[in-house]
């Protein structure tokens, strides 16, 4: 499970469709509705929220959106979108920085033409259900090495 935190606006199509797919189920495990994945640490962020349940419904109502912007027919019923404002989520800065070298190495070498459109970007806005801090990458995160990225390590700057 990959909960991106920077704006859907990037992903591309086959990254649009996991993202949404991926945060369904979130929004399931957060709901009691399953049993899997209820230990997953990237919920870690969503549980701390005030109200786990609007803030996963406030990232995929985003995700909604991004797809409805595209032409896409993502069903909006199976989303609990909140009634009122949310909260926005601290995430760090590192955390930012090191999902998104993970994201550009997979658009790269799944869609060469959607990684062209994101090629010169050095740093993404934020998912709207977020707020950038300072700081370096999560403590739940479990980093890979990048090849040279320099994010992989816990407590980095990032971007």
């Amino acid at each position: 499970m990959r909960l991106w935190s920077f704006h859907p606006r990037y992903l591309d199509p086959a990254g649009l469709v996991a993202a949404w797919r991926e945060a369904l189920l979130a929004q399931a495990v957060l709901a009691g509705r399953t049993r899997g994945y209820r230990s997953h640490p990237q919920l870690e962020r969503f549980r701390s929220s005030e109200d786990p349940g609007a803030a996963i419904g406030g990232y995929l109502a985003a995700l909604l959106e991004e797809a409805s912007s595209r032409g896409y027919r993502f069903d909006a019923s199976r989303i609990a979108i909140p009634d009122g404002r949310v909260r926005r989520i601290p995430v760090a800065r590192g955390q930012v920085g090191y999902e998104w070298a993970l994201f550009r190495a997979k658009a790269a070498a799944r869609n060469p033409g959607a990684f062209a459109r994101i090629e010169g970007v050095a740093f993404p806005e934020p998912h709207p259900s977020f707020r950038l801090v300072p700081g370096g990458i999560a403590g739940w995160e479990r980093p890979k090495e990048l090849g040279g990225a320099g994010t992989g390590r816990r407590g980095a700057a990032g971007g």
